[in-house]
């Protein structure tokens, strides 16, 4: 430990060196750092010297020793202040305990007074600093536990039903999240493949820098949670790309990001349940890209419970309709249960709730056939029956919404393709423009578009004006290259519309004039 350092100021010389020699200053754990004959000279050596105890005469020329106790206090409030007094000029001295001034020596002293008045000094100060270093040992602590606990606060918030209004209130005052928060969003990131924690670390990094309003954020089983404040969705979108981007060139993977839609904090289990149905959607649209809610086409509404048999993610893989994972799942669920050896009764308890929920994802005609088996399913001896029944279950429901979303996705194929017969001479179309017009994502339509019709979007569009411009030569044979050009959406540009017309067909416009 430290000894605490002391500057002496007397105006008489003999007293300075009197004290200065006497006092054993290394025995009371103080070392003697400076001294100084007046006021003035000690206010100067104050911040060379950075004591912790001052003992000053209190009549000095120049700055006695009520006005450097005055500015000391000032300046230095932690240094402790001894004050040496004649007998006549104590009812004087008393007017500097508003400085800090708590210990008066009368002169002339002895060295016992002095270390006495030291040893309390240096005991208040060391009690002093010892309680510094804990309130500071307690902030580190405490620093070093928050970005946990405000990822265990984000987890909470998302997975526990009685988690309301009043405990995102708390958490945001415990964490100190802004005040005025009107909308939220849950933001989702799957890693391609099977990500090592440190990549999915890395991925909620990059997440947090490149995302605006990201208020919490936190790990998930395989991927990254982001509870971001709503904003501009042009700006969001653009950030999530370019998280996908960054991850694609640090490790070589893509992602795909699932977002909710917008509302309040206190509806962040929804909203989560909501980002988490959509990255089901995956399936369809192959790893990458963004999944939003209006991309499925279909409400997403929260189903199924949670307890210790935790049934939520199978029930939205079938919804989802996607075949191969929700098989997986489900003899993950079988695996699980097998794991926990269960007597017969208490295992087909739990077989018996994901049947009544795998029920309620049927039609009507469908739930009510399933319900009839039900009581011979539980009057059995056995849980295989129950076990084989919810497979047939799972197929039968996942195949019904895959073709669901089968014949939804066709439709928005051919929604896009009668906006380019509609506009194909519109030299501003593009498939931005033509998901704009669909209320829906431009990077899903793209997708989408590829895996039904085998072609680019913009390859498309370029087919069909082709053959438009062969049908308009085929009806006006005086027809100019640049008036074709320009009624079939290439604008001004004849000699892109040349070009374009070459590659697609093998010879120029004008020569296909003349082969007719």
């Amino acid at each position: 430990m430290q000894p605490c350092r002391v500057l002496l100021v007397d105006d008489e010389f003999i007293i300075l060196d009197g004290i200065a020699s006497v006092i054993p200053w290394e025995r009371h754990g103080t070392v003697l750092a400076g001294t100084a004959q007046n006021g003035i000279a000690a206010l100067e050596l104050m911040e060379s010297v950075r004591p912790d105890i001052l003992i000053t005469d209190i009549r000095m020329p120049g700055m006695d020793g009520l006005e450097l106790a005055e500015r000391v206090s000032e300046a230095y409030p932690d240094v402790g202040i001894i004050m040496l007094t004649g007998f006549n000029e104590f009812e004087y001295a008393k007017s500097a305990m508003q400085h800090g001034v708590k210990h008066y020596l009368l002169k002339p002293c002895s060295s016992e007074d002095v270390t006495a008045a030291l040893d309390e000094i240096v005991a208040a100060q060391r009690e002093r600093d010892s309680g510094r270093r804990f309130l500071e040992s307690v902030k580190h602590n405490l620093a070093q536990a928050l970005p946990y606990a405000r990822e265990q606060f984000l987890r909470e918030l998302v997975s526990n039903k009685r988690y309301g209004e009043r405990e995102w209130t708390r958490g945001r005052e415990m964490f100190g999240l802004q005040q005025n928060v009107g909308s939220i969003r849950l933001l989702l990131f799957e890693a391609d493949g099977d990500p090592e924690y440190e990549q999915l670390f890395a991925m909620k990094n990059i997440a947090e820098e490149l995302l605006p309003g990201c208020l919490l954020s936190a790990l998930s089983g395989s991927y990254a949670m982001l509870l971001l404040e709503d904003g501009d969705e042009d700006e969001l979108y653009r950030g999530i790309d370019l998280v996908r981007e960054a991850y694609l060139r640090y490790y070589r993977l893509d992602a795909t990001a699932a977002l909710s839609e917008a509302g309040p904090p206190e509806q962040a289990r929804r909203l989560y349940l909501q980002a988490l149905s959509c990255l089901g959607y995956r399936f369809y649209l192959g790893e990458g890209g963004l999944i939003t809610p209006q991309d499925v086409m279909e409400p997403l509404a929260e189903t199924g419970t949670r307890g210790e048999f935790d049934m939520q993610r199978l029930l939205m893989l079938i919804q989802a309709g996607n075949e191969a994972e929700s098989r997986k799942e489900l003899d993950r669920l079988m695996e699980e249960l097998a794991a926990w050896r269960l007597d017969v009764p208490e295992a087909k308890s739990y077989l018996i709730q994901l049947f009544m929920e795998l029920s309620r994802l049927y039609g009507r005609e469908e739930m009510d056939r399933s319900l009839e088996r039900l009581s011979e399913l539980i009057a059995t001896g056995s849980i295989r029956p129950l076990q084989g029944l919810l497979e047939q279950m799972r197929r039968e429901i996942a195949g019904q919404r895959a073709e669901q979303t089968r014949r939804r996705h066709s439709r928005m194929v051919e929604s896009v393709k009668a906006i380019v017969e509609r506009s194909y001479a519109d030299e501003s179309l593009s498939l931005s423009s033509a998901a704009k017009e669909m209320f829906m994502n431009p990077d899903y339509v793209g997708k989408r578009f590829k895996l039904e019709t085998g072609e680019r979007f913009t390859q498309h569009v370029l087919r069909y004006r082709i053959q438009k411009a062969i049908e308009r030569m085929e009806q006006d044979a005086g027809m100019t290259v640049a008036q074709l050009a320009e009624e079939t959406g290439f604008g001004f540009n004849a000699s892109y519309f040349s070009k374009m017309f070459k590659k697609m067909t093998g010879v120029s416009p004008t020569e296909y004039r003349g082969s007719r």
